[in-house]
């Protein structure tokens, strides 16, 4: 079972803490009032169920090492966790006075229950869709939504059929921004790189991927013959990949190899934004902060997830010569796929410069103002 996180209605509580000098629960609501406008939160149970796309029962085992006994267990408890959600909601909304006057839900299957109860109650919610394909939950939702806002574009004969449908792209953080030649290069030499060498920066991000830190594995030594390397491992598989660390060599403060390994790097946007070519997974946020940064971009989507969204998102990408992509199972059959592949955007800066030219065109600066303006002429 899992849960909504909210942030507090100041921008952090370490700031609020010490500007009023008393702990977070001993603040009156008055005086949160008195201080300007705040957020207020109420947590809502989700479910999920453990579905993965093309997948026959016995591949759950295979790939995720769990035991019947794991996926029966964790299903059940989706279910109650649904279950429980959809009461909660009901309780959160039943009262007219306190209901919304829209809702807004951005995600997957936490989303599920307050948008059925919402409907329920007739409240307006708009419903924000990263991917180029809708997940189960938003599928449900979408034939009663006011508007549904996508993060990737929409064809023109979809937007007819649907005019409630909008192409307003992904919110990313405001680092995520264009880098300029003169800007790679100071970032280059801030993480310690030949500013001189291509740079490829290979992330599976923040828990990192175990198929992309494996074929990394396989090709170093030979990427490392024609560029440098930054591999983010992350948090979850990190421990597993220390032995790359032997590739690492310093002089005291100054690298003298061409390789860098983070468990994870808290300036993503710099260390992306330092790349000449960026190695990913093919989840629209990745998609999105890639096209802000103008990055030339290898993507390895992961092609067992609910609805096949990353291998779609890829495919559309691809097909607008926007990204490279290497399919997961292939790159686990053989490597140097991966490596033919960077090998031929780090020589050919020509086709760099043109895919990412093609990928910033895919980045909406605007679209957290513009999912803002909708909410509000919702409400």
């Amino acid at each position: 079972m899992e849960f909504w996180t909210d942030f507090k209605y100041y921008k952090n509580v370490t700031k609020l803490t010490t500007e009023l000098g008393v702990p977070w629960g001993e603040e009156s609501k008055s005086a949160r009032r008195a201080r300007g406008p705040y957020i207020r939160v109420r947590r809502i149970p989700a479910g999920k169920f453990h579905r993965y796309s093309d997948w026959h029962f016995k591949d759950y085992f295979i790939y995720l090492n769990i035991t019947i006994k794991d996926l029966i267990i964790g299903n059940i408890l989706g279910f109650f966790g649904f279950i429980i959600g959809i009461f909660t909601a009901l309780f959160r909304l039943v009262k007219k006075s306190s209901r919304p006057d829209v809702i807004f839900l951005k995600g997957g299957y936490v989303c599920l229950p307050v948008g059925l109860i919402a409907r329920l109650f007739r409240i307006p919610y708009i419903i924000h869709e990263s991917d180029t394909v809708a997940g189960l939950a938003n599928r449900l939702l979408m034939r009663r939504a006011r508007k549904v806002a996508f993060g990737m574009p929409i064809s023109e004969e979809m937007q007819a059929k649907h005019p409630n449908y909008i192409w307003t792209g992904i919110p990313v953080a405001a680092d995520f921004t264009h880098i300029t030649p003169t800007k790679q290069l100071s970032l280059k030499k801030a993480f310690s790189f030949n500013p001189d060498k291509p740079l490829v920066v290979i992330t599976g991000g923040s828990q990192g991927s175990a198929n992309l830190n494996e074929a990394t594995r396989q090709i170093l030594p030979e990427l490392l013959k024609f560029t440098s390397v930054g591999l983010v491992a992350g948090r979850k598989h990190y421990e597993s990949m220390v032995d790359l660390k032997k590739y690492e060599s310093w002089d005291k403060a100054s690298l003298e190899s061409n390789f860098r390994m983070w468990e994870f790097n808290t300036t993503m946007n710099e260390l992306m934004g330092a790349a000449d070519v960026v190695v990913s997974r093919a989840g629209a946020t990745t998609i999105a902060e890639m096209a802000a940064l103008g990055k030339a971009t290898i993507l390895v989507p992961y092609e067992r997830l609910p609805g096949g969204h990353q291998i779609k998102n890829a495919e559309r990408l691809a097909e607008a010569h926007a990204a490279a992509v290497v399919k997961d199972a292939d790159m686990l059959a053989n490597p140097t796929l991966l490596l033919d592949e960077i090998r031929h955007l780090v020589k050919s800066p020509r086709l760099r410069a043109d895919m990412a030219d093609s990928l910033a065109k895919e980045a909406r600066s605007d679209a957290a103002k513009r999912l803002a303006e909708i909410i509000l002429e919702e409400a």
